[in-house]
């Protein structure tokens, strides 16, 4: 693979602790939520993290896809990722399950569907994935 970019980012104190980029363009505080025990601060987490970076990624892969096609995507769309963390059904440890929601409003059904399958076989993220987490397609 011919590697156009490559991310740098480095953590400490796991799930309650800080991540940061190496060029300082991100810097967030990390704090573990209730569910896992933690007291719930202010600090994000990395399923968020993953919820922002998959929505956005997402949402230029189905621009792109539409970009092809020359079909317009609006400028209301927009692309909800829910990233659900819980024990794995396959095994130890810990797995994830992610709801894409993808919103065309003023597109016909068929062209938004036909687009968001397209985007999906597109996304890195998508990719990444791919037989590994259950990821489910919805546009509303």
């Amino acid at each position: 693979m011919n590697i156009l970019y490559t991310a740098h980012a480095a953590s400490s104190g796991g799930r309650t602790g800080e991540a940061k980029s190496d060029d300082g363009r991100l810097s967030v505080k990390l704090d573990t939520v209730k569910e896992f025990g933690g007291a719930g601060g202010d600090g994000t987490n990395p399923e968020q993290l993953f919820a922002a970076g998959y929505s956005a990624c997402f949402h230029s892969a189905l621009k792109f896809v539409a970009g092809q096609k020359k079909v317009k995507v609006p400028a209301e769309s927009a692309v909800t990722a829910h990233v659900g963390i819980g024990q794995n059904p396959k095994g130890k440890g810990f797995a994830l399950d992610v709801a894409l929601e993808v919103s065309l409003p003023g597109l016909d059904k068929a062209e938004a569907e036909a687009l968001v399958a397209e985007a999906h076989e597109v996304c890195p993220y998508s990719n990444a994935t791919r037989g590994n987490v259950n990821v489910t397609l919805n546009i509303v």
